[in-house]
């Protein structure tokens, strides 16, 4: 049975695009379908002019990929399937030519940093502490890594990703360039996200269009990148090393 949603909705110019999953809000493959699919109609629709990102609930903001489905991959090709869902998330981001502006309200774990790294912009609340833990599972975060690496650079990167347990700090996060503000309360958050995507909107859509396409500069690689990635994590899924570790962690649960 299919659990969770993706929606999209549109005030005034803003359409705001809300996932949620009952599982502390990780993405299974349809999931991942349906928020690329929506990234995609609202970059095409002229009557959206910024995108906001969010997920539903007041704890986390995305656990990353749904073990329950990386568990039951048997073949390498089920693998880069999979993983391909957040390599066309990623890219859905970067060739919308509206702005894209993430919402942290809690945890962001795995694919969740991805997320948030996507984005163009990202403010985040205190309780927005954030981990790569791939390497845990015996892949790594390899499909995400170049949005991630792209916004917090190699050093955080890389510390990111050796460090798999280990939380980083939504301070932290915003030291390195992941999140532009944090906030203690959630309501702090919005009420500076309502002002700034206002102040956004009073200005020039082309002026905006041509912005993102110099924030993104030097990443027209990425559909091939991000497939090569997809198919390196989708063969290390199937070691034993990553069963056992996801199974641990399903047991644990």
């Amino acid at each position: 049975m299919q659990e969770g949603y993706v929606t999209s909705t549109k005030s005034n110019g803003l359409n705001t695009i809300e996932f949620y999953h009952p599982a502390q809000n990780s993405l299974p493959g349809y999931l991942l379908k349906a928020l690329k699919d929506q990234i995609e109609s609202a970059g095409s629709d002229p009557e959206s002019k910024i995108i906001l990102l969010k997920s539903a609930g007041d704890r986390t903001f995305c656990a990353g990929a749904s073990f329950n489905e990386l568990i039951a991959i048997d073949d390498m090709q089920k693998g880069k399937q999979f993983f391909m869902g957040f390599a066309q998330v990623i890219n859905a981001i970067r060739k919308c030519n509206k702005i894209v502006i993430g919402r942290i309200h809690g945890k962001a774990v795995g694919g969740g940093v991805g997320l948030a790294s996507a984005c163009d912009y990202c403010v985040a609340t205190s309780k927005a502490s954030a981990r790569l833990s791939e390497l845990a599972v015996g892949i790594g975060p390899f499909v995400i890594g170049p949005a991630v690496e792209r916004k917090i650079g190699i050093a955080a990167f890389s510390q990111m990703a050796l460090y798999a347990s280990t939380w980083q700090t939504a301070s932290w996060c915003r030291e390195k360039g992941l999140y532009y503000d944090v906030f203690d309360r959630i309501e702090d958050m919005d009420s500076f996200l309502h002002d700034f995507i206002h102040e956004l909107l009073s200005r020039n859509p082309d002026a905006l269009l041509q912005l993102k396409s110099v924030f993104w500069k030097g990443t027209e690689n990425w559909d091939s990148l991000l497939e090569s990635r997809a198919e390196t994590s989708g063969r290390l899924i199937l070691s034993e090393f990553s069963k056992n570790a996801i199974k641990s962690f399903l047991n644990d649960k």
